[in-house]
């Protein structure tokens, strides 16, 4: 791979993890914390107080297992993707800005949290999906099952636009089955992992 260090002999790494996206830190590498990383496996920067090599999690053994490295198009920045062994930074939080490093599936995960919340705030007056869980699993796997046959009729016309709309119907009334059920979007996410061959 071709690097550009700079004047100290060092370029900027910045940690993702591999399956959330989430950024987890900034290091610096040089030369032999690159040729390290690559033949450990394990993601080893250049500390610029100590000025020596170090592995992150030499000590803690919170190790940064190396899936990919990628160079940016100026050559002179890497993006390192890592699966973790625990906390990343040594405050002993998921990242260096003391974010969550949780999976985010976007706009759905929201969809999870306002249905999380008007489950707790439990007013059936002003929110649908608190009286839809006020009737119980059984109502809400019955609306599951009509938007799924909603979804299916317009899937054989030519209206895309309310294919679309049915669609959007079902994905929401089967987010809220799974949370009666007590699961998640990460559930099937691991389930469907489990699948993959």
């Amino acid at each position: 791979m071709n690097i550009k260090y700079d004047e100290n002999g060092l370029v900027p790494a910045i940690i993702q993890d591999a399956t959330t996206k989430n950024v987890l830190m900034l290091g610096y590498m040089n030369d032999a914390a690159y040729k390290k990383t690559i033949d450990t496996n394990q993601v080893t920067f250049f500390s610029r107080s100590k000025q020596r090599l170090w592995t992150k999690g030499e000590e803690s053994g919170n190790f940064l297992n190396l899936v990919d490295i990628k160079n940016d198009c100026d050559k002179d920045t890497l993006l390192i993707q890592v699966t973790p062994a625990g906390p990343t930074c040594h405050k002993g939080t998921d990242t260096c800005w003391e974010g969550e490093n949780k999976q985010s599936y976007g706009f759905f995960s929201t969809l999870e949290e306002v249905i999380t919340e008007r489950v707790s705030n439990k007013d059936t007056k002003k929110s649908y999906v608190a009286s839809l869980f006020d009737k119980g699993i059984n109502k809400i796997a019955q609306k599951v099952g009509e938007e799924a046959v909603e979804t299916v009729i317009e899937a054989m016309d030519n209206n895309d636009e309310l294919f679309l709309y049915e669609s959007a119907d079902l994905l929401f009334h089967y987010l809220m089955l799974l949370k009666a059920k007590g699961f998640s979007l990460k559930d099937i996410e691991e389930e469907l992992k489990g699948r993959h061959k």
